[in-house]
């Protein structure tokens, strides 16, 4: 029975699937629920100089995320759920799978949109793909087309 769900959001339809899959699974296993959003990093704007950091680009990034995880909070409060969340800086897999071992999660759910192109499958990579090879617990995804 999962106890500790988390669920990595990002605001897409996918991850709004995710979401409402979420809160059914919550439902029926009583479980207490944990969403995050990862921020990536990023290097700034790079120049003839080289890499300068731009801390107002970054700001706007993360009240970017922060709105997302509100909204993704705010979604299912109003199912009548209640989840603690947070905004995460970093490289995804690696974020997702860490914060997972610090709630001793029991799931973790994220979206998956199938893509049409060889090429976007490459250029994007698989997160979810990923995730299953390094999560520390079982891993749903939640597949839209």
């Amino acid at each position: 029975m999962y106890k500790r769900i988390l669920l990595a959001y990002d605001g897409s339809n996918t991850g709004q699937k995710a979401l409402l899959d979420c809160q059914d699974l919550a439902q029926w296993s009583q479980s207490k629920l944990f969403l995050i959003a990862v921020m990536p990093l990023t290097m700034g704007f790079i120049g003839m100089e080289g890499a300068a950091y731009d801390l107002e680009s970054e700001e706007r990034e993360k009240k970017k995320y922060q709105a997302v995880l509100d909204d993704g909070l705010h979604r299912l409060s109003l199912s009548g759920y209640k989840a603690s969340g947070e905004v995460l800086l970093g490289e995804s897999v690696n974020e997702i799978t860490r914060y997972a071992q610090r709630v001793d999660a029991d799931l973790i759910i994220v979206g998956h949109k199938h893509l049409d192109s060889w090429a976007a499958r490459w250029w994007r990579g698989s997160i979810s793909g990923s995730l299953i090879e390094h999560a520390p617990c079982s891993v749903l995804v939640v597949i839209t087309r």
